[in-house]
């Protein structure tokens, strides 16, 4: 109502004025009827009302339309009603839908495109970085060790990259199916062998019962795990010789949790940490941090439908906890 009265407001101020003007011209020409000019301006007014309600009425969904923001995208391709300018406002709704779909799909191949080109790329430079790791075997220490350290982190990096590229259409790459996470561990530990031997910082792994499996997909888990034990170490290096990986049931969930006494994060960061390429106090002082570490652990989490929970104390280590609810939650045998 208020677009309508908006659009005719000058027909109506312009409309006035004329009732008005016309009988003063007649009385300044010698014409006296005083009654017939109000009659005509009256007259003039109902014919004007009759004319707005029944152009509003015969326009009103094409009104409403334009005052209440579309909830959807398909809801563009409704139509408004018979009026001319209704079909011409639908016209243009839907010419500007497909033009958005056009985009859109040529977005998304490009997006494709970029996707299939980083997954290719990060299989082809681990061949290489597999060659220069067999290469260091054969020189002399500390040689080997410094050249299997880099690699070491290349690799890293381009699994990282190669995750991110992949978490667009994480939806699409799931295999859900029963994984014991105690074997996940044991796995995790196994790549990772000279990253603790490196900086110093070993596991444990303390099980409150044999053979807890959840349901999740096994290869996105395998990653999710891996960045909080990264970090951990990363983290404990030079604080700590330890951490923690604890298995345990609370109530009718099953926690994986990661514990490192190591440096702790401060509270002011605390909420900020799973923020995409936040780094904080702790990541100036590790020149190594990307801040995607959390991030992607956040967004691979929420994708799984698991829980993430954060505890830490400056100096005194941080714990990370993934929380499988009950329908996650198998047998522990």
């Amino acid at each position: 109502m208020k677009l309508f009265l908006r659009e005719h407001f000058l027909l109506i101020v312009v409309h006035l004025i004329q009732s008005v003007t016309i009988p003063i011209l007649f009385w300044l020409d010698g014409f006296r009827g005083i009654g017939v000019s109000i009659y005509a301006a009256f007259f003039s007014l109902f014919l004007l009302s009759v004319y707005l309600v029944y152009r509003y009425f015969s326009r009103r969904s094409f009104y409403k339309r334009l005052e209440k923001p579309l909830e959807t995208l398909d809801s563009s391709l409704e139509v408004t009603g018979e009026a001319p300018i209704s079909k011409a406002l639908d016209r243009l709704l839907d010419n500007q839908y497909r033009l958005y779909l056009n985009h859109l799909h040529k977005a998304e191949e490009r997006q494709d495109e970029h996707l299939l080109f980083m997954d290719r790329w990060v299989h082809q430079m681990k061949t290489p970085l597999s060659v220069i790791e067999l290469t260091a075997q054969d020189l002399d220490e500390p040689e080997s060790s410094s050249l299997r350290e880099e690699t070491e982190r290349i690799r890293d990096g381009l699994n990282t990259v190669l995750y991110m590229a992949r978490l667009r259409t994480i939806a699409e790459d799931f295999q859900i199916k029963p994984v014991n996470l105690a074997k996940l561990i044991h796995e995790i530990h196994q790549e990772n062998k000279r990253f603790y031997i490196r900086n110093e910082v070993y596991p444990q792994l303390i099980e409150e019962k044999q053979g807890i499996s959840v349901q999740t997909d096994e290869k996105w888990l395998f990653f999710l795990v891996t960045q909080l034990v990264h970090n951990a170490v990363k983290y404990s290096s030079g604080e700590s010789n330890k951490i923690l990986i604890s298995l345990y049931e609370r109530s009718s969930d099953v926690v994986l949790e990661v514990k490192d006494f190591g440096v702790g994060i401060p509270l002011v960061d605390q909420k900020r940490v799973f923020n995409k390429f936040f780094t904080g106090d702790n990541g100036r002082k590790y020149r190594e941090s990307t801040g995607m570490g959390l991030y992607l652990v956040k967004e691979v989490a929420e994708q799984l439908e698991h829980h993430i929970e954060l505890d830490s104390e400056v100096g005194e280590g941080t714990t990370i906890r993934i929380i499988f609810t009950e329908t996650q939650n198998l047998t522990s045998m």
